[in-house]
């Protein structure tokens, strides 16, 4: 498959077109599998107790939030460097997604730092970085909102993601550079996971649910942008969906 071939609106929205159902479908199996081996299944937490099955939504939401910011930084470098109309469509389709996923993560820790800590916020590092990032969030979907022009809403939406991407290894080794209450990463690429296995499998189904389920979701929005922004083109008159709205 050739991957250049998609980097032009036209046949990228078909390419999301097909793909979105599917995923969208699989993102459901995946969150139900999910959600049952955590919230049915998996055993009670010895220290924490039936309150630790917040986990399985809080802790993969917070990790869709940095990896959505990061894949807008992505898109943000591309449409710099290569001056692409999709790079601009797909960090601008990234962005709700990812303040979704910041919200419910700042939300859901809330909900788990009342019994574990006493308190639904504190001014703790990985806190702070992880409500910063939350601001990114709608401080893009602001801007870029505001700008009339929308190429120029793209190149100015970009530079506030690449920037606003330092900000994600901060989140990330906060546990690690300062003193916080909030516990460090049950799941490492370096070490043995700190949780059962019945536990890591119900997290990884509920993360993969996400990371499909925000693919999904950025796929149906592209779409809707492509159109908008490419309503004047003879292709997209041509479309039976188009076509047939206006008839």
């Amino acid at each position: 498959m050739n991957l250049f071939h998609y980097a032009s609106p036209q046949p990228f929205y078909g390419l999301a077109g097909r793909c979105w159902p599917w995923l969208a479908a699989l993102a459901t199996v995946l969150g139900m599998a999910g959600l049952w081996l955590g919230l049915a299944v998996a055993p009670t937490d010895a220290q924490q107790g039936e309150g630790y099955r917040i986990i399985f939504v809080h802790v993969p939401a917070s990790w869709m939030s940095m990896i959505i910011y990061l894949a807008m930084a992505f898109w943000g470098v591309l449409g710099l460097a290569f001056n692409t109309r999709l790079s601009g469509m797909m960090t601008r389709a990234l962005a709700p997604t990812g303040a979704i996923f910041a919200f419910l993560s700042l939300w859901t820790g809330a909900l788990w730092g009342k019994p574990m800590w006493g308190t639904w916020w504190v001014w703790d590092a990985r806190l702070t970085s992880e409500l910063i990032l939350f601001f990114l969030y709608l401080g893009y979907i602001a801007l870029t909102s505001a700008i009339d022009d929308p190429r120029r809403g793209d190149r100015a939406g970009a530079l506030v993601a690449i920037v606003g991407a330092l900000n994600v290894p901060i989140i990330y080794f906060s546990v690690k550079w300062w003193n916080t209450l909030h516990q460090g990463a049950s799941v490492s690429l370096t070490q043995a996971p700190s949780m059962a296995r019945l536990m890591l499998v119900a997290m990884l189904l509920m993360a993969l649910a996400f990371w499909v389920y925000a693919i999904a979701l950025v796929l149906y929005r592209v779409r809707t942008l492509i159109l908008q922004r490419e309503q004047h083109a003879q292709w997209v008159r041509e479309l039976p969906e188009v076509a047939g709205g206006a008839a």
